[in-house]
C-alpha cells in the first residue's frame, strides 16, 4: 500500500518503458530483477517485497496475472540457487553434509540446462504457463 501510495509502480513502470517500449524486452529486465532479488534474500521476503511493485507493471504491458505469477516464481527459484549467496543451496549443503565447492558444478548445469530454459519458456509462451489454469479450472485468461 506504501509503494502505492508513494507512486512506485508507476515510476518503475516509466522506467522499463525509457528503456524500451517492447513488452518482451521489458519482462528480459523484469526477469533479470527478479534473479538478483532471489540470489539476496528469501523467497517469502522477495516476494513480498516486489510483488507490489512489478504486478502493476506487468498488468499494464498485457501480462496475464496467473502467467506472471509462473514467472515470478520460476525467478525467485532459480535465484535461490544462484550463487553468490545461494541461500537454498548453502541450506542443502548443510543438510547433506557435502562441501559447497563439489555442489556448483552440478548447480550451474541445473541452472543452464534446467531452470534457465524453463524460465524462458514460461515468460515467452504465456499458453505454457496457463495450460494448467485452464485445464482444472477453466481459466481464461
Amino acid at each position: 500500500r506504501t509503494y502505492t501510495m508513494l507512486g512506485l509502480p508507476s515510476m518503475l513502470l516509466n522506467f522499463f518503458l525509457s528503456i524500451s517500449p517492447n513488452k518482451y524486452v521489458i519482462l528480459l529486465l523484469i526477469n533479470v530483477f527478479l534473479i538478483i532479488i532471489g540470489m539476496l534474500m528469501d523467497d517469502t521476503s522477495a516476494m513480498l517485497l516486489t510483488a507490489p511493485l512489478l504486478m502493476p507493471v506487468a498488468t499494464s504491458i498485457g501480462i496475464d496475472p496467473i502467467h506472471f505469477a509462473a514467472i515470478f516464481a520460476v525467478n525467485l527459484g532459480l535465484g535461490c540457487i544462484t550463487p553468490p549467496c545461494a541461500p537454498v543451496l548453502y541450506l542443502a549443503a548443510a543438510v547433506g553434509n557435502a562441501e559447497i565447492k563439489t555442489m556448483f558444478h552440478h548447480t550451474f548445469r541445473m541452472i543452464f540446462f534446467g531452470w534457465l530454459p524453463t524460465l524462458l519458456i514460461i515468460t515467452y509462451c504465456p499458453d505454457v504457463a496457463l495450460c494448467l489454469a485452464r485445464l482444472f479450472i477453466g481459466y481464461g485468461g
